[in-house]
C-alpha cells in the first residue's frame, strides 16, 4: 500500500492554527529516550513541551506531555522516518529508525478513543482495509497508558503553542504557553 507512512509525514494544527502544528506526543520519561537515539542516529529532533499544569495561573509548574516536532521547516516529517533509503515497511510506507522503541503514541496509533474504540479515520492503512481484522490490543494498551499518565487534578491546564506551520500562516501561528 501506498503512503502507508502518511501518519509520519503530515502534521495538523491542533486545536486551531494559532498553535502552530503538533509533533509526535512523547511522555515525560520518554523524552531522554528520544534524545539518546536521535544522538546515535545522527539526528537532529526538537522536543517541545505540549500539555502542562498549575496550581496557580502564573505558568504551568509540571509538564504531563512534551511533542518531537516534524524536521521539515513546515513540521512535517518524523525525524525518525527514513524517508532517504529504499527500504520499506511490509505496507509499502516509508520504514522507522527506532521502531522497537517507538513512543507510546505511535504505539498506539491508529486508535485515537478507547471507549468506544475509534481509529483515526485519516489513517491510509485503515481507509483501505477498514475495520482491523486482527486485533488492537496492545496499541489500545498503549492509548489507555497514555490517558492514565495525562490524568490530572490540577486546576489549570496549559497548552504549548509550537510556532509552527506552513508559511502563508507564519502570523497566524504564536509561540509559548496559553491557558485553556
Amino acid at each position: 500500500m501506498e503512503e502507508c507512512s502518511q501518519c509520519c509525514i503530515e502534521r495538523e494544527y491542533y486545536p486551531t492554527i494559532q498553535f502552530g502544528k503538533i509533533g509526535v506526543l512523547v511522555m515525560p520519561e520518554e523524552k531522554e529516550k528520544m534524545v539518546s537515539l536521535a544522538e546515535k542516529n545522527d539526528i537532529e529532533v526538537t522536543i517541545l513541551p505540549r500539555i502542562g499544569v498549575s496550581e496557580t495561573k502564573s505558568e504551568p509548574k509540571t509538564i504531563l506531555a512534551y511533542q518531537m516536532m516534524g524536521k521539515d521547516m513546515d513540521g512535517n516529517t518524523c525525524p525518525f522516518l527514513d524517508t532517504k533509503s529504499s527500504k520499506r515497511s511490509p505496507h509499502g510506507g516509508y520504514v522507522c529508525k527506532i521502531y522497537e522503541n517507538r513512543p507510546l503514541a505511535c504505539r498506539a496509533y491508529p486508535v485515537i478513543q478507547s471507549l468506544p474504540l475509534g481509529l483515526d479515520p485519516k489513517c491510509k492503512f485503515c481507509q483501505s482495509c477498514g475495520t482491523p481484522s486482527g486485533n488492537v490490543n496492545s496499541e489500545l494498551e498503549s492509548l489507555i497508558l497514555i490517558q492514565k499518565k495525562m490524568d490530572t487534578k490540577a486546576p489549570y491546564i496549559w497548552r504549548y503553542a509550537t510556532g509552527t506551520g506552513e508559511s502563508q500562516d507564519k502570523d497566524l501561528i504564536k509561540t509559548g504557553w496559553f491557558l485553556i
